[in-house]
């Protein structure tokens, strides 16, 4: 959308779309959402973080979006708000609606005679629509994307350009997939017998729940018997790996480059950092925050903030400490004997 098409909003009116105080002039008018430092006197900015705090006095945002405690920081017009951030997104996404492409199907589109897409859904050029499968209203299917037989894609869902989806597995609706997203390829499972691997089949499915969106190159394999569940709400970015037979619980956050092995069911609201690595079989209690780059591998029972990365120095102060880690169990034993001596002399 061009610049000088957009709607401007006024602070009252976005106030009472999104909730909040309005301080200052309230008929300001708002056309779209910027950072503090590059803010023009059209554009509406928000505050999160008080180191930040300075930058008030120099932006030209028009207004800005602040909380209750930082409401007096500014005398610009300002709507205080609980959360800025959630605001923040809020009005963006209002400012900024996402473009849908038209109902109906591209002539180079392959779609299967019994299939069904809904009359409202719209599916782009060379995009494959298989035999049985299922696009609910208003869903987008997008260039060169795959839906496998008797696939179904829920209402208002949204696969962008170049998405997999495979036979029989389940997305829900308003669901975002973005480009290069593989839903359903088959699990890692082989069986060694006589020196060779043998596959095993995987027949189970992928299902997705409503609201979730899915980042680009993210895979999610099918389940081995039972069925990969992704529940609602739940948020990927790039790059994920989610092996067979994972469940993940509704509205948890999973940074990019993650590795989850098979088998583990992690639970709702927890956030895992980017380039963690989770072993198979695992469980992961609700409200878990594992920290980015670490590696789990024993099952989580409680809430709370989980880190096992070692931090960054210089690489010859890393080597002397690598070589003291090498040796701890030799120091222990050390330390064991030492023990046991203190205790015979205070006998004797």
């Amino acid at each position: 959308m061009k610049a000088d098409a957009r709607r401007f909003f006024s602070l009252a009116e976005l106030a009472g779309h999104f909730g909040g105080t309005v301080l200052g002039d309230a008929a300001v008018r708002i056309r779209q959402v910027a950072p503090l430092e590059t803010a023009g006197p059209d554009e509406l900015s928000f505050l999160t973080n008080r180191k930040y705090q300075k930058l008030l006095s120099t932006t030209r945002a028009a207004a800005v979006l602040l909380s209750e405690d930082s409401a007096d920081a500014t005398q610009l017009p300002r709507i205080v708000c609980r959360n800025p951030y959630a605001s923040y997104a809020r009005i963006s996404a209002l400012i900024n609606p996402e473009n849908r492409p038209a109902a109906g199907i591209h002539p180079d589109a392959v779609v299967d005679a019994q299939a069904s897409v809904a009359a409202s859904a719209s599916i782009g050029p060379c995009a494959v629509i298989e035999k049985g499968a299922e696009i609910g209203e208003f869903a987008v299917i997008g260039a060169n994307s795959f839906v496998g037989r008797e696939a179904r894609i829920g209402a208002h869902s949204r696969l962008h350009p170049n998405v997999t989806i495979y036979h029989h597995c389940v997305i829900g609706e308003r669901v975002s997939l973005h480009s290069g997203v593989v839903i359903g390829a088959d699990g890692f499972g082989m069986a060694m017998d006589d020196g060779r691997w043998l596959k095993i089949p995987q027949i189970g499915r992928v299902v997705i729940g409503d609201d979730v969106e899915v980042g680009a190159g993210t895979t999610i394999d099918r389940g081995a018997l039972d069925d990969t569940v992704i529940d609602e709400g739940v948020k990927l970015d790039n790059q994920i790996q989610i092996g067979h037979n994972c469940h993940i619980g509704a509205h948890t956050a999973i940074a990019g480059c993650t590795g989850i092995a098979g088998s583990t069911r992690i639970g709702k609201y927890c956030m895992l950092g980017g380039g963690a690595m989770i072993s198979g079989h695992l469980t992961i209690a609700d409200r878990v925050t594992v920290s980015g780059g670490t590696l789990v591998a024993k099952s989580i029972t409680a809430p709370g903030t989980y880190t096992a990365v070692f931090p960054m120095q210089p690489h010859a102060q890393w080597l002397k400490n690598a070589a003291l880690v090498r040796r701890l169990d030799e120091l222990m034993e050390r330390v064991r004997g030492l023990e046991n001596k203190a205790k015979k002399l205070g006998k004797e």
